[in-house]
């Protein structure tokens, strides 16, 4: 259905740090921000409404460099069915040839909103995300 999501990110001039390319910081953002995407657009609406994602764990490398106005492909997908509360996300960023310049691999536990508490994800949760890997 919708295991996969992609979207661009240009890199701004607040996005560079003194190294000349984008900030270890904002590539944390940018993954966020497509795993919040994601969930949005493929979730059911009764689980948007009912839980909420709290990142405990992100392992990233970094192959390459983003200048500024430089733009990335980035996408996303679960590669894995859920373990209890917790999702592995797998996020790449690809330059403008197509070669992979970060990865990340974050594992993120599902919260339920009423009661801020790590909640086991049920099979019709995670259905909208399949097939895995």
């Amino acid at each position: 259905m919708g295991n996969r999501h992609t979207l661009h990110f240009t890199a701004g001039r607040e996005h560079i740090d003194e190294l000349g390319h984008v900030n270890n910081a904002v590539w944390v953002r940018w993954i966020q921000d497509i795993a919040t995407a994601h969930w949005n657009a493929v979730a059911r609406p009764e689980d948007r409404e009912s839980y909420v994602w709290m990142v405990t764990r992100h392992e990233i490398d970094y192959r390459g460099n983003v200048a500024e106005g430089e733009t990335v492909a980035a996408e996303t997908f679960i590669p894995s069915p859920p373990r209890g509360a917790r999702f592995d996300r797998r996020v790449d960023f690809r330059n403008a040839d197509g070669k992979v310049v970060v990865s990340a691999n974050t594992t993120w536990a599902m919260i339920d909103k009423a009661t801020g508490r790590p909640l086991r994800i049920r099979p019709e949760t995670a259905a909208p995300f399949r097939p895995y890997g």
